[in-house]
């Protein structure tokens, strides 16, 4: 079972045991159980390579599902590659090339025409049904959540038809995206998360009293292979809501947090590090995605206010990434010039 935190003095009669916030005794962040001798960089090191070696069907999460509207195109680009996605009138999704195939206008500024794109630049109409124009749609698939989009040439891998998508909870849940972007590689994305030490000593307004119990056991399926922490996650003030939850990669740019026991146990943080480009230095993207639920009667409550929780959901996950993301530049700097080895003990 969960590790609950002792109560202070004096606190136990106002504190119900069946709460699931505790009270966080005040310590200097300096005084904490140091953890670099834990954060083995060979751990770090051999949990990234097994993830990079997953296969990915080619497919890369470009927006969330809110983001692609019926009465506009969304423009962006993967893998230097320019793209373009909109909703037909079924509301299906469609993705291409973003270069008008006539003159390559930004297909980003056309118009949605009865599930076509008209662009504005001389009216040529691409992605109908009969599209004669030499404009080849790439395969594209929208999980509920997050949009994803197939790109064989800059995944290089054995295509599948549809992406691995990670499990999460079902019934009453509220889910919300937040994008970042970094000047660094997915690998380093993938091993920020996969260095769960950092996280009270880095990020201190958010975690509290995490200790790593389980490393990855060097297994092939991403199930087996997975750290497992405990952690309580800070509130505010000296209150926190204590759980356990496990990482594991089912794809090479994944890194899913699954809370497994305590608050909101199945709840998951899916990250995703999609590669935008290489010119001028590599630029990635950082699709995160929170799927909270909880078996507490209240919680149909938050479902209810979900568009009004959803701005403040984002609003943390981009301050913890606004961390993370210097702390993944820094290692891609590091390591392209050849300074960073990862030894210390």
């Amino acid at each position: 079972m969960l590790r609950r935190r002792e109560q202070p003095t004096g606190t136990s009669s106002l504190w119900p045991a069946r709460w699931p916030v505790r009270w966080l005794p005040r310590q200097p962040w300096s005084e904490q159980q140091p953890t670099y001798r834990e954060a083995s960089p060979a751990v770090i090191a051999g949990a990234v390579e097994r993830a990079s070696a997953r296969p990915s069907g080619n497919w890369f999460v470009f927006a969330a599902s809110r983001e692609i509207k019926p009465s506009r195109p969304h423009g962006f680009m993967v893998g230097g590659i320019e793209l373009v996605a909109w909703r037909r009138p079924d509301g299906s999704l469609k993705v291409g090339p973003g270069a008008c195939p006539h003159l390559g206008a930004p297909l980003s500024l056309a118009k949605v025409d009865r599930g076509r794109l008209v662009c504005r630049w001389h009216g040529l109409a691409v992605g109908g049904d009969k599209d004669r124009t030499g404009w080849l749609a790439y395969p594209g698939h929208d999980d509920g959540i997050l949009c994803w989009v197939r790109l064989d040439p800059a995944g290089g891998e054995e295509p599948t038809e549809l992406p691995v998508v990670p499990d999460r909870p079902a019934g009453a849940r509220v889910d919300a995206v937040a994008r970042m972007t970094g000047r660094c590689e997915p690998v380093d994305i993938v091993a920020n998360r996969l260095d769960p030490w950092h996280g009270a000593w880095f990020h201190p307004y958010s975690f509290s009293d995490l200790r790593v119990l389980q490393l990855p056991q060097g297994a092939a399926d991403a199930d087996e292979d997975k750290f497992v922490v405990d952690v309580t996650f800070r509130l505010g003030g000296a209150i926190g809501v204590p759980v356990r939850a496990e990482f594991s990669c089912p794809g090479p740019r994944t890194v899913v947090m699954r809370i497994i026991e305590g608050e909101g146990c199945g709840s998951v943080v899916e990250t995703h590090a999609t590669p935008i480009t290489s010119d001028g230095g590599p630029r990635t993207a950082v699709i995160e995605a929170t799927v909270a639920a909880s078996d507490r009667p209240g919680f149909r409550g938050a479902v209810r206010a979900a568009s009004a929780l959803r701005p403040a959901m984002r609003w943390a996950a981009a301050r913890l990434w606004r961390d993370d993301l210097a702390y993944a530049e820094r290692r891609y700097e590091l390591r392209s010039r050849g300074g960073f080895t990862g030894t210390a003990q």
